[in-house]
């Protein structure tokens, strides 16, 4: 039995916390009015209501309750953190011990969202028993609610141990980041192929187990046809409209990256800017001596 199926026969329960939005349902992810810990059967029991629903990147603890009282109900903190956050130029060489102590912080600076951390490359290749030590340190180190690994039938081993172990997990499916160096950042699934090999690694990841499956730069209408096909959440980020939830890198969202931005993110702010002139003002204020002020000092 899948997370899912069994989470679908332990029947309904409160699943959000107070958020900025509102819903007519009460159990909704985002709008709904509960303030518990979100888990992987509220995403279940949301797949079977076709409730869609937001996820963000986190990388901190500060932003991360920036988001929970915004009311996005689950956050992952990616390997994305290598580009983001790391100053590196793939997500290779983010390491266990970074995404563990960064993973740490996001949890800490929640109280309703599911945090999902990611297995980084190295730390689940080698098989079923590195992968479960891997997401055991997640979960006992940094508290995190769900690990993400990427892969489907080649992952399959390892998704199932974990699983066994009773630890969610969250397939990651299409582009790979941590594959850059064989697939780059391209689309995947086009042709009769490698449409087919994807909707076959999703269902594999289903039937190991996994909760959900994230589907990165896939054609819309094979996305659509993946999220069809399984009782599990799908998570689409560059996949078109129909999957069962949309992530973004929360930089992207918010207009803090800097240079030419992916074609799927939206930018819903521009940080980058507002940033930018906050420092250049405080910087003219102590040339100028206008700061500190009076009102700033201490006698």
């Amino acid at each position: 039995m899948t997370q899912l199926s069994a989470a679908r026969d332990a029947g309904a329960g409160t699943t959000s916390g107070t958020s900025s939005g509102t819903s007519d349902n009460p159990k909704a992810l985002y709008g709904g009015t509960g303030t518990r810990r979100i888990t992987v059967r509220d995403l279940a029991l949301a797949k079977e209501r076709g409730e869609k629903w937001p996820m963000l990147t986190a990388y901190d603890a500060m932003t991360a309750s920036v988001f929970d009282e915004a009311g996005i109900p689950v956050m992952l903190v990616g390997d994305s953190m290598g580009n983001c956050h790391l100053g590196y130029d793939t997500t290779v060489p983010v390491t266990m011990d970074e995404m563990t102590m960064l993973a740490a912080a996001v949890v800490r600076g929640t109280s309703r969202a599911l945090i999902v951390g990611d297995l980084t490359f190295g730390s689940y290749q080698e098989g079923p028993v590195q992968a479960l030590r891997s997401a055991t340190r997640l979960i006992k180190e940094a508290g995190v609610g769900a690990v993400k690994l990427e892969g489907g039938e080649r992952s399959l081993a390892q998704t199932e141990a974990i699983v066994r172990a009773g630890i969610p997990v969250m397939a990651h499916l299409g582009l790979t980041p941590q594959s850059v160096n064989t697939m780059g950042y391209r689309v995947q699934g086009r042709g009769d192929e490698a449409a087919h090999q994807l909707v076959r690694d999703a269902k594999a990841a289903e039937a190991a187990g996994a909760f959900a499956v994230v589907l990165e730069l896939v054609p819309a209408e094979l996305a659509a046809e993946v999220t069809r096909s399984l009782h599990i959440p799908t998570i689409g980020i560059g996949a078109g409209p129909d999957t069962d939830a949309q992530v973004l890198v929360w930089t992207d969202m918010a207009g803090l990256t800097g240079g030419k931005v992916p074609r799927f993110t939206k930018q819903y702010a521009d940080l980058r800017r507002v940033l930018g002139d906050a420092a250049k003002a405080f910087a003219e204020d102590v040339v100028g001596s206008a700061f500190p002020a009076e009102e700033h000092t201490f006698h």
